[in-house]
């Protein structure tokens, strides 16, 4: 590493840094970023778990996560589930299935999902 890019790490915030090296993973492993999903398309999702809920929808215990992979937020939602072991904040995970785009950031319900390093 130069100079110049010692300087430059150092004027940049650690939010950036962080959005940068998600970003970077993602694009390591392929996946589609957040920014450019399309409703109802298959994608494959690779980010750092930033929060997860439990919602009670009619009912049943859904537990709702939401995924940043450096260029914008994501929802993997898991209906019937309270939790799911290994997977916590500021994971890596994998996800992939059928995007929808009504609550205005793009959601997958009960994806396929791969805890990463």
């Amino acid at each position: 590493m130069g100079i110049k890019q010692a300087v430059q790490r150092l004027r940049t915030s650690t939010e950036e840094l962080d959005r940068s090296k998600r970003a970077a993973r993602r694009a390591d492993l392929g996946a589609t970023p957040t920014d450019a999903v399309a409703d109802r398309q298959l994608v494959e999702l690779v980010g750092e778990v930033q929060s997860m809920r439990i919602v009670p929808r009619a009912g049943t215990p859904t537990l709702e996560v939401v995924i940043d992979d450096g260029h914008g937020l994501a929802a993997a939602v898991f209906y019937g589930r309270r939790s799911i072991a290994g997977l916590h904040a500021g994971r890596a995970v994998r996800v992939s299935g059928r995007a929808s785009l009504r609550t205005g950031r793009p959601s997958l319900i009960n994806p396929a999902y791969e805890l990463l390093d």
